[in-house]
């Protein structure tokens, strides 16, 4: 029995083909009728950007303000969960670590917010090509600003030389969060286990990507980023050689110095 003929929506082609490509809808709904009109998984980054903006406001002149010496249950899990991003950032970049702990948070917020609105019923972020290569390339920009603060032309043109990490972070990204709404949206159509079945396995794939993906993509920035800033200064070995070569120049350049004084 073909997997088609067991689907409620037609052919699994047209399934996929609507996860894919879905048709553009307004920005702000039926304010402006048809003026803005723009990918799902844009209008859900243009909202949940301005959210998390309101709530940074927040917490930084309302509820940080008001933290005390002796935590309380939410004080204590708002300092545990800096202090593990702040742990990933110390030990992989430890040249800046406070900038790169600072992505990272944004990063988590941004992308576990932005895949778990799915059980919300609302497109996810990262199901777009567009926004996983506009992260890709922000964390490779990051890595490159870091190279060269730090290691001038050579920390540069380390990073440049891994410029196939623009394509690997694009479409890993990409491919995982596009793969699990795949998975659930044939899980949903499907007659036999469309019961039920559709919401333990959306919730299991949807947390499971945001955790993931939070995680591998700050991971890789803060370890690619301390690797471009890491202090490249010469060994005992490479010193000494150097200091050889500048004796050899000058014992070369002696005889010529007399010969001219003569």
């Amino acid at each position: 029995m073909k997997l088609s003929s067991l689907l409620l929506a037609g052919d699994v082609g047209d399934i996929m083909y609507e996860e894919l490509l879905p048709e553009n809808v307004p920005l702000f709904g039926g304010l402006f009728g048809d003026r803005f009109m723009v990918n799902p998984s844009f209008r859900t980054a243009f909202f949940l950007t301005l959210v998390v903006l309101v709530f940074s406001l927040i917490f930084r002149f309302i509820i940080f303000p008001r933290f005390k010496k002796v935590p309380g249950t939410f004080q204590a899990l708002i300092e545990k969960a800096c202090e593990a991003v702040e742990g990933v950032a110390k030990e992989n970049s430890p040249a800046s670590y406070g900038f790169i702990g600072a992505f990272s948070l944004a990063s988590w917020i941004y992308i576990g917010f932005g895949t778990l609105c799915e059980i919300l019923g609302i497109r996810a972020i990262l199901v777009d090509l567009n926004a996983c290569i506009a992260l890709a390339v922000t964390a490779y920009t990051i890595m490159l600003a870091g190279g060269i603060r730090f290691n001038r032309f050579r920390g540069a043109l380390g990073v440049l030389k891994d410029f196939s990490l623009l394509l690997s972070m694009s479409f890993r990204l990409f491919g995982s969060m596009i793969g699990g709404l795949l998975i659930t949206t044939l899980v949903y159509h499907y007659i036999a286990l469309s019961f039920g079945v559709p919401v333990i396995v959306g919730v299991l794939f949807t947390v499971f990507h945001a955790v993931i993906q939070s995680y591998v993509y700050t991971l890789l920035t803060a370890m690619f980023y301390g690797e471009a800033s890491e202090s490249r200064t010469l060994d005992g070995s490479a010193l000494e050689q150097k200091a050889r070569k500048k004796r050899k120049g000058r014992k070369a350049k002696a005889p010529l110095s007399e010969g001219d004084a003569e």
